[in-house]
């Protein structure tokens, strides 16, 4: 990638496929924007840079790039891949620029300790990295290959009912309305997505599953 674009890229700032981080001294709370992007679309993940848009530079940027993908690769599963290179600006500022791509195994998930069984997954809601819900995880897991056609009975055809009059619907409410339980709930919502009957758009308290026009 030519430095002009990455200067462009950081001049916009943060955002969904763009993340700063000054150092990589706490390489055990950074991996998880790398999950994020791996579970959302790919990104950017810039070393050296301040989140005011400001190029701080890396003092031992050889460091800091060993201390981060040697996390990378230990504390995220499954595998992710990724690009990474030494930058330098006219004025010698160093900065590391990973660039991570979109995974083909959501979902991803970041491990505190490598030995660890259980890590959480992220994804990336604009210019932040979340921790992803049940129905986000079971959604990005399943996505691809579901074929089962949409299914209409009493409680779904009430669901596009209370739909026509909200813009969306959270699991609670649903929950609520219908009389079924959380489990067979969030199935039912899932199914819906990934027949693309319904939308996906997390957020860090409830996720909301809107209509596709």
């Amino acid at each position: 990638m030519e430095l002009k674009h990455i200067r462009w890229l950081i001049s916009e700032g943060e955002n969904e496929s763009v993340e700063f981080k000054k150092k990589a001294n706490h390489p055990e709370k950074i991996i998880r924007e790398v999950v994020a992007f791996a579970n959302t679309t790919g990104g950017h993940l810039f070393i050296g840079v301040s989140d005011d848009r400001r190029i701080a530079g890396l003092k031992y940027p050889e460091e800091e790039e060993f201390v981060l993908t040697k996390a990378i690769h230990e504390l995220c599963r499954p595998s992710i891949e990724f690009e990474v290179e030494t930058r330098e600006f006219k004025d010698g500022k160093k900065i590391l620029h990973y660039q991570i791509k979109e995974g083909q195994e959501k979902p991803y998930f970041a491990f505190l300790k490598k030995q660890h069984r259980y890590g959480k997954a992220y994804i990336r809601l604009k210019d932040r990295s979340i921790q992803a819900s049940k129905e986000m995880r079971e959604f990005l897991k399943e996505r691809g290959k579901y074929e089962k056609p949409i299914s209409y009975e009493e409680t779904t055809s009430n669901l596009f009912k209370f739909l026509e009059k909200n813009t969306y619907i959270t699991l609670s409410q649903y929950c609520e309305f219908s009389g079924l339980n959380k489990k067979l709930a969030s199935k039912k919502l899932v199914s819906l997505a990934l027949s693309g009957a319904l939308k996906i758009e997390p957020r860090e308290g409830e996720d909301l599953f809107v209509p596709l026009q």
